[in-house]
């Protein structure tokens, strides 16, 4: 996500950057930019306004002209109002000081992603905060939809409320929060109906849940992919309901990202939790100074350590570790290799996590990283026999044949998968033999194959 405003906002602060001196003109041509970018990325218009304004009124004054640095002093200006108008320093968790069981009242218009949300975040709350939670659909709309919430609370591991046919909305949350009480559960969450638009039913039934259950949160749930249209219902929402958060879904998709921008200014309410996947742990917390981040391409390295961290089994890198540093590395531990890192998600997030990521994307042929590339590299190095992976100087033009047919790959891909193989073992042999002291003298450039070395 954000891909397209991050490359044109990294364009204005390259030119920035590179003036030794700004003038007022500098400032406003920027700005300009800015606002178009800002714009072209679907964020609502009074919110560009006001964002242009505060950034002005700070970026033309004596504060910039006169620093030693003006470039990327405006570079910071932008970063401190981009992280104000995505709800300011530090996350806002979801409140649950209230009496138990805590009613969490979810709703959204249908396919918003709304039951799948309420699945990710009852298995958040079992796992991360130990709580006992109770899943229940008041979708009494949508066919199967109770049937789907009861599958994503088995693979939760988090109980569902029993299905009774006949039952109105109203009824199954007066029998959710009566079961949470005398079943002694934490959290109660409840899964409204949606519906394709909004309108009077849907807003009325909301309403009268929502008076009748009194929730700690009432979470509204979008999807990051409509764009402006996602602005619009959250302000239906919230005039309605007085929602208390929003859970933004389908965040690693390749939308514009203007309603995560917008959604604060808009309605008040905080961004919460963001849906980053399809797998039911795929639901982060939303710290809108990491997004100011990334959407100005400085990354988020601390969210891709804690990714890492999430991830990666520690014990199984160590082992990897000291085979690097033995020289043993083969290609069942590159396969192990490949297999931690696609758990962290596809390159393109990966990549977008690290600084100047969106300018390396580009850097790589200006098309976007295929997602099946370390699958199909899997799929490669599975075809392969033990005695293979272990030796890949066995493998001969027959052989490679073979293992390209069985992978459902051509040859040329065999061979650039060995390419890489080779260039990375090529790299470890000489860390090992430079050594930690070698290495700091030499810089990274003595670790490249010849003929890439930067000059």
């Amino acid at each position: 996500m954000f891909e397209s405003l991050t490359g044109k906002l990294s364009g204005v602060f390259d030119r920035l950057r590179s003036r030794g001196v700004l003038n007022e003109t500098d400032v406003m041509e920027a700005l300009r930019e800015i606002r178009l970018a800002l714009l072209d990325a679907d964020v609502a218009l009074p919110v560009v306004r006001d964002f242009i304004t505060q950034v002005r009124e700070r970026a033309v004054g004596q504060e910039v002209i006169g620093s030693v640095s003006p470039g990327q002093q405006v570079v910071k200006i932008v970063n401190d109002v981009m992280i104000a108008a995505l709800g300011g320093e530090g996350v806002v968790p979801i409140n649950l000081a209230a009496v138990a069981p805590v009613p969490i009242l979810m709703v959204g218009l249908q396919g918003s992603g709304k039951t799948t949300t309420s699945g990710k975040l009852a298995l958040r709350l079992f796992q991360r905060q130990k709580k006992k939670v109770l899943l229940a659909s008041l979708d009494t709309q949508r066919p199967a939809a109770q049937l789907q919430l009861q599958q994503l609370a088995e693979r939760a591991g988090v109980a569902s409320l029993p299905i009774i046919a006949g039952q109105t909305p109203l009824e199954i949350a007066a029998r959710a929060m009566d079961t949470g009480r005398r079943e002694v559960f934490d959290v109660v969450i409840l899964d409204t109906a949606g519906r394709l638009a909004i309108d009077e039913a849907l807003m009325a039934e909301v309403q009268a849940i929502r008076a009748a259950t009194n929730p700690a949160e009432t979470l509204l749930v979008v999807d990051a992919m409509t764009g402006q249209d996602a602005v619009t219902t959250a302000k239906a929402f919230h005039d309605a309901l007085g929602i208390t958060g929003i859970v933004m879904t389908r965040m690693d998709g390749d939308a514009r990202g203007g309603a995560a921008l917008s959604m604060r200014a808009i309605t008040g309410a905080p961004i919460k939790l963001v849906g980053t996947g399809e797998k039911l742990d795929a639901l982060e917390d939303f710290h809108p100074e990491r997004v100011a981040g990334r959407i100005l391409g400085m990354g988020d390295v601390v969210g891709l350590v804690e990714r890492a961290t999430d991830v990666i089994d520690e014990a199984a890198a160590e082992k990897l570790a000291r085979k690097m540093a033995k020289g043993t590395f083969d290609l069942e531990d590159f396969a192990t290799q490949l297999r931690q890192i696609s758990k962290m998600g596809s390159l393109q997030s990966i990549l977008g996590m690290l600084p100047g990521g969106a300018k390396m994307q580009a850097q790589m042929g200006n098309a976007k990283l295929d997602p099946k590339l370390m699958k199909r590299q899997e799929a490669i190095i599975s075809s392969m026999t033990k005695a293979e992976r272990r030796n890949p100087d066995l493998l001969k033009a027959s052989r490679k044949k073979r293992v390209a047919a069985g992978s459902g790959v051509q040859v040329a891909d065999v061979n650039r998968l060995l390419k890489q193989f080779d260039d990375m073992t090529t790299m470890m042999k000489r860390m090992t033999k430079m050594g930690q002291k070698g290495l700091m003298r030499q810089g990274i450039g003595a670790l490249m194959p010849q003929g890439r070395r930067p000059h």
